[in-house]
């Protein structure tokens, strides 16, 4: 059965929204809880120990579900960011250690690591034929110090996706650690943590996932969390509130590994975000992962066959895996595309403006007719 979940969300005042790679639309049912939760500390007697307690069980329960993992190994987050310097400042590195990264990738997927270059860490950039590298470029980038391999899953600046199979079977082959930012693909492709071969996996909840801004997890294989070395111990993560109650209680590190939720964000019952969030991963659950994929690559196909290819060349993936949910965009004469981005936005459609390119992501919200309102304008270009 097709997808129509326009219904659910807006509304957009007359606007289409292709931008989910920049934030997704919220969900009425996620703008509903978030009025609750305003109502909570409008009245603070609502906001019981159950809901302090309730809403990151909630939130973690649903990202469980989404990328097949127990809940206790979901880290809570508020970007992808969180989870990628949780990683680089704690594990336990040696001087000429190895990270390697990809050129021209997401900032976010370069900052953390290049801190670590003061420990006598070496990050190493891989430059590949296109956007994101093939597993023989990684195989050649590899060396014996290598410990680290960080990409995007989905690339920001191309459409590009990553051939996680194929990196993931090099990095397990040369014992190197995958660590893959997924915000840019979770909620718009399945992820399965028990079968992909990764190490690690981070994300935004803003983008796919609907999620208000300043959500995010991050999932660790349980080897790899067990070695992190990073002082942090947030109280709600070893206690509740009711142990304030007990005069006897001592105040103490635990001990054992640590768990997921030793490194979740401070502030984990943050109601105003994490309530509407669990709302949203609900509905992109229910809605099904696999069902949204068929949804938005039907409107990328309307999008990339309905160009006038006289005016226009599609520089990301027309087709095969490395497709993503980004299209990228040039005018032949490429000093039209600024006018082109005007020319969209001043007709109330919203895209964005990536490396000199318009790029467009339409999601489970959008519509044929909104691909057809986009065409209509570029083709009268």
């Amino acid at each position: 059965m097709a997808l129509d979940c326009s219904g659910d969300f807006g509304p957009f005042n007359g606007r289409v929204w292709l931008n989910c790679a920049h934030q997704g639309a919220l969900p009425k049912l996620a703008a509903d809880a978030a009025r609750e939760a305003i109502g909570w500390k409008v009245a603070p007697n609502e906001l019981t120990a159950e809901r302090f307690s309730g809403v990151p069980a909630r939130v973690r329960a649903a990202l469980s579900r989404l990328v097949s993992a127990p809940p206790e190994q979901i880290v809570l987050a508020n970007s992808a960011s969180y989870g990628l310097h949780l990683i680089a400042n704690g594990m336990p590195w040696r001087p000429g250690d190895e990270v390697l990264v990809v050129a021209n990738d997401f900032p976010s997927d370069i900052l953390p690591w290049l801190g670590l270059e003061r420990e006598g860490v070496r990050v190493a950039t891989i430059e590949p034929r296109h956007p994101l590298p093939e597993p023989d470029e990684l195989r050649r980038a590899i060396t014996a110090r290598t410990r680290v391999f960080c990409t995007t899953w989905v690339h920001s600046f191309s459409g590009y996706a990553a051939d996680l199979d194929g990196l993931g079977i090099v990095c397990r082959e040369n014992g190197v650690r995958l660590v893959l930012n997924a915000s840019q693909a979770i909620g718009a492709r399945p992820l399965d943590v028990r079968t992909a071969p990764v190490d690690a996996i981070t994300s935004a909840g803003f983008k796919w996932l609907c999620g208000p801004y300043g959500t995010g997890f991050c999932w660790m294989r349980p080897d790899l969390l067990e070695s992190l070395q990073y002082n942090q111990s947030y109280w709600l993560a070893q206690m509740t509130a009711t142990d304030l109650g007990d005069e006897n209680r001592e105040i103490r590190l635990p001990t054992g590994p640590p768990r997921a939720r030793t490194f979740d964000i401070f502030g984990t019952a943050n109601f105003f975000n994490f309530h509407p969030w669990a709302a949203s991963i609900e509905y992109v659950l229910d809605q099904g992962i696999d069902r949204i994929a068929e949804h938005d690559q039907g409107l990328v196909d309307r999008l990339i066959h309905g160009l006038d290819p006289k005016k226009y060349e599609v520089t990301s993936p027309r087709s095969g895996p490395a497709r993503s949910t980004l299209v990228l965009i040039t005018h032949r004469d490429r000093t039209r595309n600024d006018e082109m981005r005007s020319r969209l936005a001043d007709s109330g459609i919203d895209v964005a403006y990536r490396k000199g390119r318009v790029r467009f992501a339409p999601h489970l919200y959008n519509t044929a007719d909104d691909i057809d309102r986009a065409l209509t304008e570029l083709n009268r270009l």
